[in-house]
C-alpha cells in the first residue's frame, strides 16, 4: 500500500448541526464547489440538484427528468458535469442547459449511475450499480478530459466512491452490498489501475460502506448506510480513528468544505426506512455539517 501510516487522530469538534432538512429520498453526491464557496449535492431519486451556499444559507435547486447522483465542476467553462441514470452530461447551473455525452452501457437497461468524483488529473470516476441492488451488473467507468470512456473493473450491485490516497497512487472503491472496501494501485499519469485487494470490510451490523472522501493528512471517512455515522481511517492500516454519529440511520456521503475546508457536509436518505423509523429520525434526508480540527482537500476539476 502507498503512502504513510496515518497516526493522528481528528478532532470532531462539537455536534453535526442539519443546515438543510430537505426530506431527500436518496441525498448523495457532496462537492465543495471552490468556484462558488457552497456545497453540491443531490438528491438522486428526488431527481434534484441542490446548492447550499453556508454564508448566506441561500439554497438553490434544479429539478431533472431523470435520476442524477454525481457532480464535478468543470476547468474549461463554468459548468457541471454530471451523471444522471444512463450517462453523463454537461448541465449549466445558470442558464439550465443540459448537453448529454457518452452513456457508456445501454445493454445494461437495468442499471443507473451512483456515486463519483474526479482525480487530482481531472478525470471523473463514476460507478453504476443494479437499480434493485441486487445483480452484479455495476461497474467503475473512468471519463477523461477529451470524453473518452473505459470500463475499469465490473461485477458490482452496488458501487460507491471512489477516493485516493495523498499520493494519488492508491484508488479505493466499495462494493457496497458485500460490506467491502477494495483498493487499488493506480499510476497517476495514465490512470491505470492494477493489484486489486481488499482493504477493509465493515463488521456485521456497523452497516454498508457509501459515499467517502479523503482529508489533508489522508486519511478516509466513509459514510456508512443504515449505522448512523461517517467513520474516520488510517489509509495504510484501515483502523478507525474517529466516528461522527448522526440522527438518522442511512448515511450516503460527505465532503468537506468552507473556507478552510474544515467543515465535514454529510449526506444523508430517507429511503428505506419505514413509517415508524421516519416518525423517530425527522431529520432523515437532511443534510449535515459538523467541524473538524483539519482540513480536507480541494474537490477534483473535470478536465474537459
Amino acid at each position: 500500500m502507498s503512502g504513510q501510516a496515518v497516526v493522528a487522530v481528528p478532532r470532531i469538534l462539537g455536534t453535526p448541526q442539519c443546515v438543510w432538512a430537505a426530506g431527500a429520498v436518496l441525498g448523495e453526491g457532496t462537492l465543495w464547489s471552490a468556484r462558488h464557496q457552497a456545497m453540491y449535492w443531490v438528491d438522486i431519486l428526488g431527481r434534484r440538484l441542490h446548492r447550499y451556499h453556508p454564508a448566506t444559507r441561500a439554497r438553490d435547486s434544479w429539478a431533472f427528468d431523470e435520476e442524477i447522483s454525481a457532480v464535478a465542476e468543470r476547468a474549461a467553462a463554468p459548468e457541471l458535469l454530471i451523471t444522471l441514470r444512463r450517462g453523463f452530461a454537461f448541465f449549466n447551473t445558470d442558464t439550465g442547459t443540459l448537453q448529454p455525452l457518452h452513456q457508456p452501457e445501454p445493454e445494461r437497461e437495468g442499471n443507473r449511475f451512483n456515486d463519483g468524483k474526479c482525480d487530482a488529473q481531472g478525470r471523473f470516476w463514476g460507478g453504476t450499480m443494479d437499480f434493485a441492488c441486487a445483480a452484479p451488473t455495476g461497474a467503475l467507468y473512468r471519463l477523461d478530459g477529451a470524453l473518452q470512456c473505459s470500463r475499469q473493473d465490473d461485477g458490482y450491485a452496488v458501487t460507491n466512491g471512489p477516493t485516493w490516497s495523498l499520493d494519488g497512487r492508491t484508488l479505493y472503491f466499495n462494493d457496497t452490498v458485500q460490506s467491502r472496501i477494495h483498493a487499488f494501485d493506480m499510476d497517476p499519469a495514465t490512470g491505470a489501475l492494477s493489484n486489486k485487494r481488499l482493504w477493509l470490510e465493515f463488521a456485521k451490523g456497523d452497516g454498508f460502506p457509501d459515499g467517502m472522501t479523503t482529508d489533508a493528512a489522508g486519511r478516509l471517512w466513509i459514510a456508512h448506510w443504515g449505522a448512523s455515522c461517517v467513520s474516520c481511517h488510517d489509509p495504510v492500516s484501515g483502523a478507525e480513528l474517529a466516528r461522527v454519529l448522526l440522527p438518522t440511520s442511512h448515511i450516503t456521503n460527505c465532503a468537506f468544505g468552507g473556507p478552510d475546508l474544515k467543515t465535514l457536509y454529510i449526506s444523508s436518505a430517507s429511503s428505506g426506512l419505514s413509517a415508524e423509523q421516519l416518525a423517530s429520525q425527522p431529520l432523515a434526508g437532511g443534510l449535515f455539517c459538523v467541524e473538524v480540527d483539519s482540513p480536507g482537500l480541494s474537490a477534483g476539476v473535470f478536465a474537459g
